[in-house]
């Protein structure tokens, strides 16, 4: 058979669950984000910034998951914007998940260039170019041998991590576990704002279910998978938390973080179970690295295959696959993906820009916003969606209540991010600096509103179907179909 769209009820519960969590990066959450929250904010309490996250971002996920049953698409931002609000809307939604998508996969690219010239030598821009032809490769693939890629690096990771904390909380500084990193006193310290911008980003990842629902076998597994997601994150990355507290003394970690020389926490590895698990979890780093950057890209691939089969971009990036390893792949989408990073980093390097505090730190900020406002609107779209006579027979507290708390919460998130993006970008406090990424989101937003108008004045018709696109089903067979003779 050959494959005219992506392939249809492949990909299980459990696949997608893997790009979710694989997109956040478990390791870089432990070397990174979590030692980063407790040099920069001091705040003891960062273990549970993550369970209060985790719930935060699950109410702002219902009306976007539950939406997202009804109206299935690879490219869920612009197709769930445009059901709710018109196509216009959906048109800037479109412009924040390909752009703000793109910021974060792009800025993994200095992060795993620098970190593995510092384990291995050379220079990181080398580093960089080999991850990119791997990222590359691996998004050709078609979506069941690239869950498996991202499964057994995941799980060998997570192994990892866990015998990370088993030992934190095994050899507690001053013999006994301390709970004041879980006291909820904690929360009023002072840096608990940026503590809380600094956390969102460990969650990025978890929003991309939606852009596999043409693909997942059942309707409910994006549901099943974004909540099981959620909830692994939250729980998971606190006790991770929790547990380099235990180990380090909630009285010197945050100091103990801030000091590079620490090396927190391979030193930890290293003081537990000897050189061999510290070096595998350093290279885990770059692996876990790697696979957050092949689940962005393949979000990315789909949403420019999905966007251009409605038309509004070049009918070309609507090929997929046909070859046994590719079929179903969107493989023009993935190709321009992989060619735009290589564009845009390409860009830093000429510029001189420094790896971590530029690439890294700069778009990865900007990526963690432009989501969360994508997410924001998604659910305002979704109470929109609901309260015109959209779904089933969806009950009050998913069409209406549960959005509207994840609206209050995600906006009071935004909050906290913009007015703490000096933590975040690593900048003096109130530096003018911090306003350019809310800056380019809101331009973001009016390139897609003007892209809309433009279209609408030139009297375009691929407006009327905006967000309605589907597979043709004499094309483009289910899965648990397609062996039957007809």
């Amino acid at each position: 058979m050959t494959t005219q769209g992506l392939t249809r009820r492949r990909m299980s519960g459990g696949g997608v669950w893997l790009f979710q969590v694989g997109a956040s990066s478990p390791m870089a959450v432990l070397a990174g984000g979590i030692v980063a929250t407790y040099a920069t904010t001091a705040v003891v309490a960062t273990p549970l910034t993550f369970p209060l996250l985790g719930v935060l971002l699950g109410l702002l996920a219902v009306g976007y998951v539950a939406m997202s049953r009804a109206v299935p698409n690879a490219a869920p931002a612009y197709a769930l914007l445009a059901h709710a609000f018109g196509p216009v809307a959906g048109l800037a939604g479109g412009a924040l998940a390909l752009v703000f998508y793109s910021a974060i996969q792009m800025s993994l690219y200095g992060l795993i260039g620098a970190t593995t010239a510092t384990l291995l030598g050379g220079s990181w821009m080398l580093w960089a170019a080999v991850l990119w032809l791997v990222v590359a490769a691996c998004g050709l693939l078609q979506v069941s041998l690239s869950a498996f890629v991202v499964g057994s690096v995941l799980v060998v990771e997570l192994a990892v991590i866990a015998l990370f904390d088993i030992a934190g909380f095994a050899h507690p500084a001053g013999g006994t576990i301390s709970v004041s990193p879980v006291a909820f006193t904690g929360l009023w310290s002072p840096g608990i704002g940026g503590a809380f911008a600094l956390g969102i980003a460990a969650f990025i990842g978890f929003d991309t279910a939606p852009a596999y629902s043409e693909e997942v076998r059942t309707d409910r597994s994006i549901s099943r998978a974004t909540l099981a997601a959620l909830l692994f994150m939250s729980l998971f990355y606190g006790a991770s938390a929790w547990a380099l507290a235990v180990a380090v003394g909630s009285d010197k970690v945050a100091a103990t973080a801030a000091n590079p020389d620490a090396g927190l926490p391979f030193a930890l590895f290293d003081e537990w179970y000897g050189s061999g698990l510290s070096l595998l979890a350093t290279l885990l780093l770059i692996t876990s690295v790697t696979v957050a950057m092949l689940s962005f890209h393949n979000t990315i691939a789909r949403y420019l295959f999905a966007m251009a089969r409605e038309g509004v971009l070049p009918g070309w990036l609507a090929r997929t696959g046909t070859s046994e390893r590719a079929q179903g792949a969107p493989t023009a989408g993935s190709i321009v993906q992989s060619v735009s990073a290589l564009v845009v980093v390409g860009l830093f390097v000429v510029a001189g820009a420094d790896p971590i505090k530029v690439v890294f730190t700069w778009l990865s900020a900007a990526g963690a916003v432009g989501i969360l406002v994508m997410l924001v609107l998604i659910s305002i779209g979704a109470i929109r969606y609901y309260r015109r006579g959209g779904g089933t027979n969806e009950g009050l507290m998913v069409t209406t209540v549960l959005p509207s708390l994840g609206v209050i919460a995600g906006a009071g998130v935004l909050v906290v991010m913009v007015l703490h993006l000096d933590s975040l970008l690593r900048i003096a406090p109130g530096s003018p600096l911090q306003w350019i990424v809310p800056a380019v989101v809101t331009g973001t937003l009016v390139v897609g509103v003007v892209w809309g108008r433009l279209l609408k004045a030139g009297g375009a018709r691929v407006l009327d179907d905006v967000g309605k696109g589907r597979p043709d089903p004499l094309r483009v067979l289910d899965q648990r179909l397609q062996d039957l003779d007809v």
